[in-house]
């Protein structure tokens, strides 16, 4: 019992949460001139702001390339958006298209391989996926997810596993667990 209240003493003690100057966070200038990843995420008619802020929040974490920003989709300067990204709405590269397809053939005429966060038939699982630059990860609409006209533009379906009672993440959430995974292929996986 003796060593139980040693150990949380010595827990309560040692653990503390980080000061920003111990987390060596990047400033604005900074980020601007750090290497970001080669990829893309597109945003297909994303409806809540928050989702939106909660997108660039992400990205600015794992420094992802740009979001295209589609259709319906809020853009920045917005009170809501910037709200949920604390700031990232200001540091991350986005361009606003009209359509999704817009943004698909932007992105086809640029070399991207388009990828499709979408349950459809024969989907690639996330633990099956190798990530490889210059690839664009479309994100669809909290409803309807990502629009039918755009899956021909798709080189293949990406599937986030799933074992509950519901059949799909809030986008911002699958964003987040995408851009991880993302994360970890190309910036983490290198760095070993």
């Amino acid at each position: 019992m003796i060593f139980y209240y040693l150990c949380i003493f010595n827990i309560r003690y040692m653990m503390h949460k980080l000061t920003m100057d111990e987390l060596h966070r990047l400033t604005k200038e900074e980020f601007e001139e750090a290497e970001k990843l080669p990829i893309v995420m597109v945003l297909d008619n994303v409806r809540s702001l928050s989702n939106v802020g909660a997108v660039f929040r992400s990205a600015d974490a794992f420094r992802i390339g740009e979001l295209f920003l589609c259709g319906i989709t809020a853009c920045p300067p917005h009170r809501e958006i910037h709200k949920t990204a604390l700031g990232a709405d200001e540091t991350v590269c986005w361009r606003y298209f009209e359509s999704t397809v817009e943004a698909c053939r932007e992105l086809k005429s640029m070399g991207y391989r388009i990828i499709a966060v979408e349950q459809v038939e024969g989907s690639v699982m996330l633990q099956d996926f190798k990530v490889e630059p210059n690839t664009a990860f479309i994100l669809g609409n909290e409803v309807d997810g990502v629009s039918e006209e755009v899956l021909p533009f798709c080189d293949l379906a990406l599937e986030i596993p799933q074992q509950g009672t519901k059949h799909s993440l809030n986008v911002s959430v699958c964003s987040g667990i995408i851009m991880w995974d993302i994360f970890k292929q190309l910036f983490l996986n290198r760095a070993k």
